[in-house]
């Protein structure tokens, strides 16, 4: 039975603050204190200079403490406050126990400013259902309580009203959240924008919502996987935009992604999984099946990229997805040879992987030891075996004018191995994602659309490698469009009010460690360089950025012997990002980054008898040596090219930002870790977004609040009767002494 608006109201809105109580006359603060609280209630008792004499309220002890440790509490009128830029005190202590009372009261979303932060509630609450739409359609922020809804509705108003394209960007840590958030935007587009049923056959068809649900079981499973904080992790961003026509109805939809974790197909952290997919072929396809039309031997233990074996995760139910997997892609209009051919592949891979290799003793080349797994996975690729076995140990390559054959040794085999099969993953998921756009072309005309875009947030591990830095690096060149936004926003806001204020542009902070990163002899312009010359190793690599940057450039640092000491991964060099010091380590960068692929094997895909392999490496035509270095193309060539297109993508839309945040590492509702909480408010720049308002005037109060709040403190200064708000601000801040560079008067 769906919940009425008066069971959802108790999610939504927050219990009444309580009156001042114990607060009157009183000196609170927080303090920082270790542990999972973060901060312990105190008063003030008495202050010596710097020094002060502190009780904790709730274990009564007295302390003596450094007035600079102490931070301002909140009046309990702001007490589970619903939008945390308008508290008094902006710090840390009085944000984290802003969230932390939301939360525990089941209010899931809160506003920072121009942000909502969501925390995942790790259960299910009646808060999105059609009812709950209904109250929200048409409603301005500030007249309903903190919702992804309320988000999405004035995103969907503003393309109205402006005519202009909109998006929303969701951004947390795996396992935060927001693939769920983003689903329920969609569910909000779909919602507000269908169209009224007429009754006939061509009204009833799927609704555009719907096939964006039925594209979800088939990217899960291609696209997700199960991580030590998230069973079920979206490893690529997306950026789905919803289309609206003329009418302000839906017309279509479509999906772009990003950073595909290819590294997942071929390893796996312990406790975690390969994608969905292949734990889904044991589980949910007849053995018959699997070991005659597909070769494979229907124990998952018995594959090397599987690293961890056949891993049990209770909350996926593998044959129950396998079966939404099939009955989406039948409603997608997949053929059954595009089905059969898909399992080919990404059985053909794991069969591949499994390939042993032994050293040749007469020469620098090696041999496959066992030839079974190469031969089952040339008869799915349907490419000739002998062919694949010899343009794998023996390629031909170009030297001078001739083409001679040059021995791989096993090393190389293995890498070449392991990049063909992430090359065969990424084309079958790239096709995936284009067949599910074609479901979503409706062929109606467009007017306008809001995006949504779901990518991973910033990581900081123990052990980074050329994947967190691609990912790190998109994460501050979003931090560098919402300060840039920000402070775009926040002039607006002074000029309407007719304050002069002279601002710095926050986005500029960033722009050291982008160049860092991205700029000609930057981090990854030096490794390009690095991958195209010969002899090159991740040694030779590591050693000219230390020599380039070391204490030349403020972003970057070279940790010190006594904090890598004993670490199994140490890190070679850091960089200072805004979200804190990540440090590297550049083992197979190289490899990555060039991710060389076998062009003798690629010519093989490319003719291969079955159909739809050929279509995917249609474009790997043989070049000769001048046109091999024009399409030579790195990992983080692509990689900023995608990124750039993304940017401008979102500059040319309007904004609205959605931050995601893990409440605790064990799943619990309710429960709330103080350091893990800061930590990603300050990786998602939520801290960052409130000392952009710091810098100017933080708190902004109408005139009739202000005299009613503040008139006690300058009471003679009031003349008796009535006297405008304004007038009697201005009476109040004199009479206190307040100069023009700590208060303004706005229009």
């Amino acid at each position: 039975m769906t919940a009425t608006w008066e069971e959802s109201c108790k999610y939504l809105f927050a219990p009444k603050a309580p009156a001042g109580g114990d607060f009157a006359g009183k000196k609170m603060a927080w303090l920082p204190v270790p542990g999972d609280d973060g901060f312990a209630k105190i008063e003030i008792l008495k202050q010596e200079g710097d020094d002060c004499q502190v009780n904790l309220v709730d274990t009564n002890e007295k302390r003596t403490v450094n007035i600079n440790d102490c931070q301002p509490m909140n009046p309990p009128k702001f007490e589970m406050c619903t939008d945390m830029s308008l508290l008094s005190y902006l710090n840390e202590g009085g944000i984290l126990h802003n969230l932390k009372s939301r939360y525990q009261a089941n209010c899931i979303y809160t506003y920072s400013g121009l942000f909502c932060v969501a925390v995942n509630p790790y259960k299910r609450f009646p808060i999105y259902t059609e009812v709950v739409i209904n109250n929200y359609r048409g409603k301005k922020k500030t007249e309903m309580p903190p919702h992804v809804f309320s988000i999405a509705d004035n995103a969907y108003a503003d393309m109205l009203q402006n005519r202009e394209n909109q998006s929303i960007l969701i951004t947390g840590e795996s396992g935060a959240g927001k693939t769920e958030n983003t689903k329920k935007v969609i569910q909000y587009f779909a919602s507000i924008g269908a169209n009224p049923g007429k009754g006939d056959a061509a009204e009833k068809k799927m609704s555009v919502e719907d096939q964006v649900v039925m594209c979800n079981p088939v990217l899960e499973a291609y696209g997700n996987a199960k991580t030590v904080r998230n069973d079920n992790s979206s490893r690529f961003g997306k950026f789905i935009r919803v289309h609206f026509g003329r009418d302000s109805k839906l017309a279509s939809a479509d999906i772009e992604y990003y950073l595909l974790e290819k590294a997942r197909l071929t390893y796996q952290n312990p406790e975690e999984r390969n994608f969905h997919i292949f734990y889904q072929i044991f589980k949910g396809i007849p053995k018959d099946y699997l070991t005659n039309t597909l070769l494979m031997d229907p124990d998952a233990n018995n594959y090397k990229f599987l690293t961890n074996g056949d891993v049990q995760v209770p909350s996926q139910d593998d044959v129950e997805l396998w079966k939404e997997n099939e009955e989406a892609m039948v409603i997608l209009n997949f053929t059954d040879e595009e089905k059969e051919s898909i399992l080919k592949l990404m059985c053909g891979c794991l069969l591949f992987g499994n390939i042993d290799l032994k050293q040749n003793k007469r020469d620098e080349g090696c041999e496959v030891d066992n030839p079974v797994f190469i031969e089952k996975a040339a008869a799915l690729f349907q490419i000739p075996a002998a062919d694949f076995m010899k343009s794998l140990l023996k390629p031909r390559v170009k030297v001078g004018t001739e083409m001679v054959q040059k021995s791989q040794n096993s090393e190389q085999v293995y890498f070449a191995t392991k990049a063909l099969c992430k090359s065969i993953f990424e084309r079958v998921f790239k096709w995936l994602i284009a067949k599910c756009n074609t479901a979503l072309d409706t062929k109606k005309p467009r007017q306008n659309y809001c995006g949504v875009l779901d990518i991973a947030g910033f990581e900081i591990f123990d052990f980074n490698t050329f994947e967190q830095l691609c990912i790190n690096l998109t994460n501050e060149r979003l931090q560098q469009f919402f300060n840039h936004h920000m402070f775009i926003l926040e002039q607006e806001e002074y000029k309407k009010e007719g304050i002069v204020w002279k601002f710095i542009d926050f986005g500029l902070d960033l722009e050291a460690s982008i160049e860092l990163m991205e700029k000609p002899m930057g981090i990854l312009p030096m490794l390009d360089e690095e991958c195209i010359m010969p002899k090159a190793t991740d040694q030779s690599y590591k050693d000219k950025v230390i020599q380039q940057h070391n204490k030349k450039h403020p972003k970057f640092s070279v940790p010190s012997m006594k904090s890598i000491k004993g670490l199994e991964h140490p890190p070679h060099f850091n960089i200072h990002h805004y979200a804190g010091v990540v440090g590297y380590n550049v083992d197979d960068w190289l490899t990555k980054n060039a991710d060389p692929l076998n062009d003798n094997v690629l010519d093989l895909f490319r003719k291969s008898a079955m159909p739809f392999m050929a279509t995917l490496y249609e474009d790997c035509t043989p070049a000769g040596p001048k046109e091999r270095k024009k399409t030579f193309q790195t990992m983080a060539m692509m990689h900023k090219k995608s990124l750039n297109e993304l940017m401008t993508m979102l500059h040319s839309t309007s904004p609205n930002f959605i931050r995601c945040l893990v409440p605790n590492e064990t799943k619990t509702p309710g429960k709330v870790l103080a350091e893990l909480i800061l930590h990603q408010l300050r990786c998602n720049g939520v801290l960052e977004g409130i000392r952009i308002v710091r810098q100017g005037f933080p708190n902004r109060i109408p005139y009739a609040d202000f005299k009613q709040r503040y008139q006690i403190l300058a009471a003679s200064a009031i003349p008796a009767g009535f006297i405008e708000a304004k007038a009697a601000t201005e009476l109040i801040i004199g009479a206190l002494g307040l100069t023009d560079d700590e208060a303004k008067f706005g229009n």
